[in-house]
């Protein structure tokens, strides 16, 4: 995927107008390649829901004994939905309308989606620390 978004890159660097960072640009192109190589290779049925999301459970990590990769592999064991949401609000830091554009779905969706995995992963983390406990 890397070397086809450099390929993409380098064949849209005409579309590149120096507004903004050339990191940011260059990113949207990675972004948007894998994204699109993943809809090609998988069924992705998102659910289109429209429910009011209350306050955000924070997850802390705080006083966890959690290491990083311990972290990104339980992201991975997220439902794709769920995970693509979660990875494109918490690390790509995309807005709702961003990823709701990107993935073709309501606002609505993408919160709901990312308020599921916050609660999917804060189980997992509980799940993992009452396992180390246990050790």
């Amino acid at each position: 995927m890397l070397q086809d978004s450099f390929l993409k890159a380098f064949d849209k660097i005409h579309q590149y107008k120096n507004k903004g960072s050339f990191e940011g640009w260059l990113r949207r192109v990675v972004i948007t390649t894998a994204l699109q190589k993943y809809k090609d290779k998988t069924q992705l049925y998102i659910v289109k829901e429209e429910i009011e999301i209350k306050d955000e459970e924070e997850v802390s990590l705080d006083d966890s004994n959690i290491n990083l990769d311990v972290l990104l592999s339980l992201i991975q064991e997220l439902p794709d939905r769920y995970r693509l949401v979660f990875n494109l609000y918490v690390l790509d830091n995309f807005s709702h309308k961003e990823i709701a554009d990107l993935l073709n779905i309501s606002e609505g969706t993408s919160k709901s989606n990312l308020s599921r995995a916050k609660k999917i992963l804060k189980s997992k983390i509980e799940a993992y620390q009452l396992k180390l406990e246990k050790a």
